[in-house]
């Protein structure tokens, strides 16, 4: 699943591509991907004649403000955008085409056809599923070590399945959890009780520090995630973590072990993150 830093990425490709176009048409084939309004016939009449304004992210969520409304799209596994000219063949697993005035398309394809749209009237899209709930967001001036410390002070679950929900803070998935909780030189097993105010900054310090490095590479093209235009990240070649089960630790040189922790694969270095 695309984690922040890839949202980004697709948020900026697609200012590029898309804002200031007009939307002419928009053509739905698999109608269980519009969860707001409940039928895609109304989603696609109510977007006929919008331009596309702006384009902002909430966490993994992407988000369309156009003149009078705002679109909220999430990616979930495979979902991606890509921008054509109309002439093009549409290829396979292609379900909402956005037909602008221009003679362009903007086209959602999705594989595993899990993603999401949410179509809401411009200031009510925070007020209800699915933005209501989100925490902060990490790369925010108002996240801080002391506020991500607050947010999971009581809690009785570990540290890392705290950081993987997106209520306490957004975007992170297991990707940047991994290499977030390595370079800050904590095992995910650890309860928010045991951590001192030094690891807690640190693992501020890490987290801002993976996303924003994964942000100016692209993100990670693990398995399919391109941006907007069609490229795959970069930052996949510097993970120190995650998905290198067996290889030597780059600061010890110990084998990183994989394991499940909160129902998800976790990769650690036992030397530079000890359970203790």
């Amino acid at each position: 699943m695309p984690e922040l830093p890839e949202v980004e990425t697709v948020r900026r490709t697609l200012t590029s591509l898309v804002v200031g176009k007009q939307i002419e048409d928009v053509i739905v084939s698999l109608p269980r991907l519009i969860k707001e309004p409940d039928d895609a016939m109304q989603f696609s009449h109510l977007l006929k004649g919008q331009t596309i304004r702006e384009m902002g992210r909430r966490g993994k969520f992407l988000l369309f403000y156009l003149d009078d409304f705002v679109l909220v799209s999430h990616l979930r596994m495979e979902g991606r955008y890509g921008l054509y000219a109309t002439a093009e063949p549409v290829e396979k697993h292609t379900h909402v085409i956005f037909r602008f005035t221009d003679g362009s398309e903007l086209r959602y394809k999705d594989v595993r056809t899990f993603g999401t749209m949410h179509l809401f009237v411009k200031g009510k899209e925070q007020a209800g599923p699915p933005l209501h709930k989100l925490g902060p967001e990490p790369l925010g001036e108002a996240f801080t070590a002391g506020m991500l410390k607050e947010r999971m002070k009581g809690r009785k679950s570990k540290v890392k399945p705290l950081l993987l929900n997106q209520e306490i803070v957004v975007g992170l998935g297991n990707i940047y959890v991994d290499e977030a909780l390595f370079q800050a030189g904590i095992h995910p097993e650890r309860l928010p009780a045991e951590l001192t105010d030094k690891q807690w900054q640190s693992l501020y310090e890490s987290i801002v520090d993976i996303l924003e490095k994964s942000i100016s590479l692209g993100g990670s093209s693990i398995k399919s995630y391109v941006n907007g235009q069609g490229e795959t990240g970069n930052f996949q070649h510097t993970l120190k973590a995650y998905g290198r089960t067996g290889e030597p630790c780059v600061t010890c040189g110990t084998p990183i072990e994989k394991s499940v922790v909160g129902g998800r694969g976790t990769h650690i270095c036992p030397a530079c993150q000890p359970r203790t």
